[in-house]
């Protein structure tokens, strides 16, 4: 035996042998209070097999020692790795787990021993006259293993000599303080998961009437628990997942958290007026401070406020009738070469795709191509980039995703391939990082990779903009449910989601730093957005507040009338399909590599092109009229708002038709945005605003429709339509029969005995 290990033993540790499967070969648990003496530790150490125990099984040799925890106050933190999926998620939690701990406990690094077990993992040791028996502290949503757990009384732990990463080793193990034992402990248990289930609430059927958004689900879209408990506790931590709370004069390092993804409250603390280990919405956190828990009187006090479907659609009802005018209704498809046109209608007609979702999606596209190499400059001092944010608005089932994949396969398989190379080329990156330095003398150096990857799904702010920081030309958010995105916008007012999207619009820089997380910084963001989402949903969103913040009129909505059609045999030619994506590779690729220009810093300095003198002409007449619509007294009210976003989206328009249509030609007038541009982003314009009354007219409808059906829910089908029918003779026949649950055809039938019994 090694004087190294031999030194443990003279340390005072309570030693164990163990086999090759890390399990004690003798009886060991009489040395959780009396260690072996050195003969009998040195037999059992240097025992190599062949003796059989009174079973008849063999006693394993020995291969190494252990070390049993719970004897003289040994304590140790076990920290499993292994089941995380991926090497870079095991990095990242350890980095977040221990940069947490040194933040909340002075002189971290000269109090514990670490050291790193053979299976992807860490010990934390130390003493502590608080040391229990070994417990479970946190396990992963969908594992039965514990990624953190304590090894104490009646434990122990394998060795690993070889393996310290602190400063101190096993011989220097020391006594910490009870308050630094306790942030261990309360720290590591707010990495346990807990099934987010809010509670359900009974529904009161005197005060919610109207439709299927309750007081308190309206009341969780439009506020976060923060804005309730913001008084009592302070936001002190920042986790991949979960924000870390304080409650105002704690002791403790924390109280609790908060999760990102649901915004549901979770408290360990029994020091405040919440119940502690128990999930609060915002809404139950509302009514337990300001109600005494009493579900019902909060929800009648809230509905009295303005929140639940009624006093919503009330509130959002326009003085005026809206007006559209149909033809805008139509996507403008010739607003595309003519090559281009063609694609789009051939996938209509082979694969039942919308022209309108591909023509949205396609816009989407280019804005994410150009990024930031372009501008147009409308006049000095007012310059417009080619952010847009596209929603397609359209029922379960009605084909959103197939049209939109239909158009952007081509990009979406470069960002695939760019993501691959960062896993296959950070793989290399890790294993070089590993080796020793000697060994890394013989190998060619390996740079940490940069990620390329342009396109994101589901990805919290801090991600997106670490992204950004890697690509400075473009990052796309494309979801196919934007739904998520849109609640999003509600959470944690003060730094809140909101405020990054509205600034990013603009294209104003962006500094992240939120609560412990180290700053992010992207000087000319670019984030285009594109995704579906279901009406009923939308409208869940298009509140007076969020047209307010302008959040809405940024919105470019898309919601043509679909019908779901039969199949049919029509074949698409696969050298067209080829065509396409070789088209628009080669446009995304030309940008890139031919548009680029960046200053003697690496920055990207943009391209600026400008209206020509007859599209300058132009500009000002559209301009110019939709001044008049705003000051108009016929307009309707609640539209107007959106007027002044259109004046910003018409030029950003422009550029992105100009430049699709540019590159690749060698006789076009690059710098000078022609008439025929800015004429086809005044019809694009046109479209979506149409598009977004459509919206609104839409969202009335049904509010008014299931106002008057919950209203006589004793009445039979054909009595509520009758009452329907008497009050708006030219109602929408499709949404009713969906909201009645009968055909299209009983709804015809109705009218036809209706129309009969007044003759």
């Amino acid at each position: 035996m090694d004087q190294n290990k031999l030194k443990l033993f003279y340390d005072n540790f309570s030693l164990i042998t163990v086999s090759d499967n890390k399990v004690p070969n003798f009886p060991w648990k009489a040395q959780q209070t009396q260690r072996l003496e050195y003969e009998k530790f040195m037999r059992h150490y240097n025992y190599k097999g062949g003796i059989f125990r009174k079973d008849k099984t063999e006693i394993p040799a020995t291969t190494n020692f252990g070390i049993v925890t719970g004897f003289d106050n040994l304590e140790c933190v076990d920290i499993d790795l292994k089941v995380f999926s991926t090497a870079k998620e095991q990095k990242d939690f350890w980095d977040e787990y221990t940069g947490y701990l040194r933040d909340n406990i002075l002189d971290f690094d000269d109090k514990v021993v670490i050291y790193k077990t053979k299976n992807a993992g860490y010990h934390i040791l130390y003493k502590s006259k608080r040391v229990q028996g070994n417990i479970k502290l946190a396990r992963l949503k969908g594992h039965t293993e514990a990624v953190l757990e304590t090894r104490g009384v009646g434990g122990y732990i394998f060795t690993y000599p070889e393996n310290k990463v602190s400063k101190k080793n096993y011989h220097q193990i020391d006594y910490i303080s009870d308050d630094d034992r306790e942030i261990i402990m309360t720290f590591s248990k707010m990495y346990n998961y807990i099934d987010e289930q809010p509670i359900e609430i009974k529904r009161d059927k005197k005060i919610y009437i109207e439709s299927d958004l309750t007081t308190w689900d309206d009341f969780n879209q439009r506020n976060d628990i923060f804005s309730i408990i913001g008084d009592e506790f302070t936001i002190v931590g920042n986790l991949s997942k979960k924000y870390v709370i304080k409650r105002h004069g704690a002791t403790s390092p924390h109280s609790g958290y908060i999760f990102k993804d649901s915004g549901f409250m979770f408290l360990f603390s029994t020091g405040s007026q919440y119940k502690h280990e128990t999930l609060y919405t915002p809404f139950t956190a509302y009514a337990r401070k300001y109600h005494n828990d009493d579900m019902k009187s909060a929800a009648s006090k809230l509905y009295s406020e303005g929140y639940g479907s009624r006093i919503v659609n009330k509130a959002l009802e326009p003085k005026e009738k809206i007006v559209i005018n149909k033809s805008d209704l139509e996507f403008p498809i010739d607003i595309f070469p003519k090559p281009i046109q063609s694609y789009i209608s051939e996938c209509s007609e082979t694969l039942d795709s919308s022209i309108d979702y591909m023509g949205c999606s396609l816009l989407w596209m280019i804005s994410l191509s150009i990024g930031n190499a372009m501008q147009i400059e409308v006049k000095k001092g007012w310059r417009e980039l080619a952010t847009i944010w596209v929603a397609i608005v359209g029922k379960a089932g009605i084909g959103k995703t197939p049209s939109i994949t239909n158009i952007i396969f081509p990009i979406e398989k470069i960002n695939n391939r760019e993501i691959a190379n960062f896993i296959k080329e950070y793989e290399k990156y890790e294993f070089y990082s590993n080796l020793s330095k000697k060994e890394q003398e013989e190998y060619p150096e390996v740079m940490k990779p940069t990620k390329k990857q342009f396109i994101a799904n589901d990805i919290t702010i801090e991600a997106l903009v670490d992204l950004h920081q890697q690509n400075d030309i473009s990052v796309g958010v494309f979801k196919d449910e934007l739904a998520g995105w849109f609640k999003d916008m509600n959470k944690y007012k003060a730094g809140s989601d909101l405020e990054f999207w509205l600034s990013t619009w603009s294209g104003k820089s962006v500094n992240l730093n939120r609560m412990t997380r180290a700053g992010s910084f992207v000087a000319k963001p670019l984030i285009p957005v594109l995704g579906g989402i279901q009406p009923t949903i939308f409208n869940s969103f298009y509140t007076d507040d969020n047209k307010d913040n302008g959040f809405m009129d940024r919105m470019l909505l898309s919601f043509p009338e679909l019908a779901i059609e039969q199949y049919n045999d029509r074949e698409m030619d696969s050298n067209t399909i080829q065509w396409y994506s070789d088209t628009i590779i080669a446009f995304f690729e030309a940008v890139k590599h031919r548009m680029i220009r960046r200053d003697e810093d690496g920055n990207i300095e943009p391209k600026i092109v400008r209206f020509g003198a007859e599209a300058k002409i132009e500009w000002k007449r559209i301009f110019n009229e939709i001044t008049n619509i705003q000051n108009s007294n016929e307009e309707n009210e609640y539209m107007k708002s959106m007027l002044p976003k259109q004046k910003s989206y018409i030029p950003r328009f422009a550029l992105l038709l100009h430049t699709f249509n540019a590159i690749g030609l060698d006789n076009y007038n690059f710098e000078e945005i022609s008439k025929e541009s800015i004429l086809k982003a005044e019809k694009l314009s046109k479209y979506f605003i149409a598009m977004a009354k459509k919206v609104k007219i839409d969202s009335i409808e049904v509010a008014e429709i299931r106002t008057v059906i919950k209203s006589n829910s004793t009445k039979s089908t054909k009595e509520k339509f009758q009452i329907l029918f008497e009050t708006n003779p030219d109602l929408n026949k499709k949404e009713v029969s969906e909201q009645l649950g009968v055909s299209l055809q009983m709804i015809y039938k109705y009218i036809k005995e209706l129309k009969n019994e007044s003759i």
